[in-house]
């Protein structure tokens, strides 16, 4: 049997035994954790896992607890975008007949969140289109503002964000690949920023379904980072965004978070460093197949 991806960004980088805890949580309940990836400047990592339908909802509810119990995003000090403990947390179908399977997947996962008293809010097909971005404009704050006024209502679970928990994005999607560039010195996060806002959907050369931020890593010494998520990697290859970000200012480096498809590296120029560059076909073919 296929097994079924998903993807669960927790908003905790720094703490290797709270990590190791919700990594343990997916594994009890029967789910293959492929890959985790952290970083301290975002204070986020993200859980690649694998498990057949009918396992993989009951896993993520699992680790959700314990995400639920360990992570406090009342006073969370990271610059990636957040709302809740359990950011985000999508169940991706690798090809079109694994879609409905996926959706079903992703709603028995987002019912069982919510019974942890978490609001669930779902975004992209199962959410009518709406995308992370909206739902997390201004924070957990806005949110619980937003909620409360009723311009937002949870999904699945309780009218408002979970007092240290906040709320979890729940969705159903093709893959989408989170890349990140480093832009040589000396150039700052005001540079990055301005790239960012250029070659995402949107702007003046904006590539389609290219998100993108500017960012200073603390951490590495106050690196510009162009942090991004191509959401089409046939229509736009990570070759491609290196293009578009190399015809603004030198990059030092590429980042691959989590376990893209091997497609997405079609084409990809041979003197860019990439850390974290294993494929999602390879990290399948290292586990036993899921039964």
């Amino acid at each position: 049997m296929e097994p079924l991806i998903a993807v669960p960004n927790v908003s905790e980088g720094r703490d290797p035994l709270v990590l190791a805890a919700i990594g343990d949580a997916y594994a009890r309940a029967g789910a293959r954790v492929l890959d985790v990836h952290s970083d301290p400047d975002h204070h986020r990592s993200v859980f690649t896992l694998a498990a057949a339908p009918g396992t993989l909802a009951a896993a993520l509810v699992a680790g959700a607890a314990q995400a639920v119990e360990l992570i406090d995003v009342s006073d969370h000090e990271g610059i990636h975008p957040h709302v809740g403990a359990l950011d985000v947390c999508p169940v991706v179908h690798l090809t079109p007949a694994q879609r409905g399977a996926a959706a079903a997947e992703a709603l028995v996962a987002a019912d069982g969140i919510g019974r942890l008293g978490v609001p669930v809010l779902l975004y992209g097909e199962l959410g009518g289109g709406r995308t992370r971005a909206e739902v997390r404009r201004g924070g957990p704050a806005a949110l619980a503002a937003r909620m409360a006024a009723g311009e937002l209502e949870a999904d699945f679970g309780p009218p408002a964000p979970h007092p240290t928990a906040g709320a979890t994005l729940v969705a159903c999607r093709p893959p989408l690949i989170a890349f990140n560039l480093e832009l040589a010195p000396p150039a700052t996060v005001e540079d990055a920023k301005a790239i960012a806002a250029d070659i995402r959907e949107g702007g003046a050369h904006g590539l389609p379904g290219l998100r993108a931020i500017g960012l200073e890593l603390a951490h590495r010494g106050g690196v510009a980072q162009v942090s991004m998520n191509v959401e089409d990697h046939l229509a736009v290859p990570l070759a491609r965004v290196v293009e578009a970000v190399r015809a603004h200012a030198p990059v030092a480096e590429a980042e691959v978070i989590g376990l893209p498809p091997e497609a997405a590296f079609a084409g990809f120029p041979d003197d860019m460093p990439v850390r974290n560059r294993r494929t999602l076909e390879a990290a399948l073919a290292e586990h036993a197949p899921i039964r």
